[in-house]
């Protein structure tokens, strides 16, 4: 299990740097199309899967090395759900908003990576 929490780790640094750079770009053309809704999709269940897995560690008493790393990890995940809440209704703000909170996200998942040894 430990192999996946770690494989899935470099796909959602992944997923969620290509889904700001998407989000980004969408903003600047005024849309976003159904690639960048999917993209944003898959960064968020990536990042649920990898809280189900790191939850599976802790029932097998696997712990990570600095405490750190489970608050970077819930901050990650937080950072893409927290744009349903409180991003605006008007298209561009709106893909600016998903556009930096996958941005923050992707930058807490390397931190959780580098604190999870």
């Amino acid at each position: 299990m430990l192999d996946v929490h770690h494989a899935n780790a470099v796909l959602v640094i992944a997923v969620c740097l290509a889904a700001s750079i998407l989000a980004f770009l969408a903003r600047r053309r005024g849309e976003a199309g159904r690639v960048v809704a999917h993209v944003l999709a898959a960064a968020q269940t990536l990042l649920v899967a990898q809280l189900a897995f790191g939850l599976i560690l802790l029932a097998e008493h696997k712990h990570a090395a600095d405490r750190l790393h489970y608050a970077y990890g819930t901050f990650a995940l937080l950072a893409v759900f927290a744009p349903f809440l409180y991003a605006p209704s008007e298209p561009r703000s709106r893909l600016l908003w998903f556009a930096v909170a996958t941005l923050l996200a992707a930058a807490l998942a390397v931190r959780a990576y580098m604190t999870a040894t």
